[in-house]
C-alpha cells in the first residue's frame, strides 16, 4: 500500500520500458501503461524484480478517454515499433501497420486506481493531446508532466488548461550524448546514470537549464522547430519551480542576407 506521500510516476507510453529505471529511481513506484503486449513481456522479463516488490506495475492497455472499458483497433508499426499508434493512420500509411484487437483503460480510472502522480510522460503518438485535455478536464494537474510535441497544441493544452507557466523542452534525438553520466536526484539522495538509447531523457530539475516563461518558450519552439521532420522534442512543464523572467532563447543558427 502506497502512502499518501509515496510519489508515483506514470510513463504512458511506455514502449520497451527503456525510461523505467530511471523513474524507479526518482518514484516510489512507477506504473508503465504500454498497448503493446510484446513490449510489455520485454518489461516484466527485464525489470523483474520490482515487478514482484509491487514499485512496478505493468499496465498493458491501449491509453482512452472513453468511459467504459473496451476492446479497440490499435496500429502497431510492423517495422518500427515506437511509432504504434491509437488514431488510424492516414490511408497511405496504413500499409506500415498491423491493425489489432486490444483492450483498452479510461487514463483517468488508472490514476484513481493507483493514486495521484508526481509526474506524468506522455508518449502516444498523435494521441498525447487528447490525453492532456482528459487529465486536466478531470483536475488531474501533477507536478511535472511532459508530452511530446508534434505541434504547439500540446503547449497551448498545457497552458491554457493546465495552468502551467514553467517550461523546459527535451530533444530526444541527443539525450543518450547529452545526459550520458549525469548526476540525478533519487528517492535516497544523488547517484549517476546514463539515459539508454531511444529513452525519454530526464525530467523535472534534472533537465538543463532554467524553467522558461511562456512567451519564451514560445518563442523557443519557433526556433526548435516541431512536426515529423523535428520528432521527439517533448514539452516538459512544471507547476511547482518558477519560471527565470530573464531567461530568453536564443537561435542555433545564424541568419545572413546579402544585399
Amino acid at each position: 500500500m502506497m502512502s499518501a506521500e509515496s510519489r508515483i510516476i506514470y510513463d504512458f507510453g511506455a514502449g520497451n520500458g527503456a525510461d523505467l529505471p530511471y523513474y524507479l529511481l526518482k518514484a516510489d513506484r512507477v506504473v508503465a501503461v504500454e498497448a503493446n503486449p510484446v513490449h510489455c513481456n520485454e518489461i516484466r522479463s527485464h525489470l523483474a524484480e520490482p515487478l514482484a516488490s509491487g514499485r512496478l506495475v505493468v499496465v498493458n492497455a491501449v491509453l482512452d478517454v472513453a468511459p467504459v472499458s473496451r476492446d479497440v483497433p490499435f496500429y502497431i508499426h510492423k517495422t518500427r515499433p515506437w511509432l504504434s499508434q491509437y488514431p488510424r493512420p492516414a490511408a497511405e500509411q496504413c500499409a506500415a501497420f498491423t491493425e489489432t484487437l486490444l483492450p483498452a483503460r479510461n487514463v483517468v480510472d488508472v490514476i484513481r486506481e493507483y493514486g495521484d502522480p508526481y509526474y506524468v510522460k506522455i508518449d502516444l503518438e498523435h494521441f498525447d493531446h487528447v490525453i492532456l485535455r482528459a487529465l486536466f478536464e478531470q483536475g488531474i494537474r501533477p507536478p511535472y508532466i511532459s508530452a511530446e510535441a508534434h505541434t504547439a497544441e500540446v503547449f497551448a493544452i498545457l497552458l491554457a488548461l493546465g495552468g502551467y507557466q514553467s517550461f523546459k523542452l527535451v530533444d530526444g534525438a541527443t539525450v543518450r550524448t547529452r545526459y550520458d553520466d549525469r548526476t540525478i536526484s533519487t528517492t535516497k539522495g544523488t547517484t549517476k546514470h546514463s539515459f539508454a538509447h531511444a529513452s525519454a531523457g530526464p525530467f523535472g530539475n534534472d533537465i538543463d537549464g532554467p524553467w522558461m516563461a511562456p512567451n519564451s518558450f514560445l518563442r523557443l519552439l519557433g526556433y526548435a522547430g516541431l512536426g515529423a521532420r523535428n520528432a521527439y522534442k517533448d514539452i516538459h512543464a512544471s507547476r511547482v519551480d518558477p519560471a527565470d523572467p530573464n531567461h530568453s532563447p536564443q537561435p542555433q543558427f545564424r541568419i545572413t542576407v546579402d544585399f
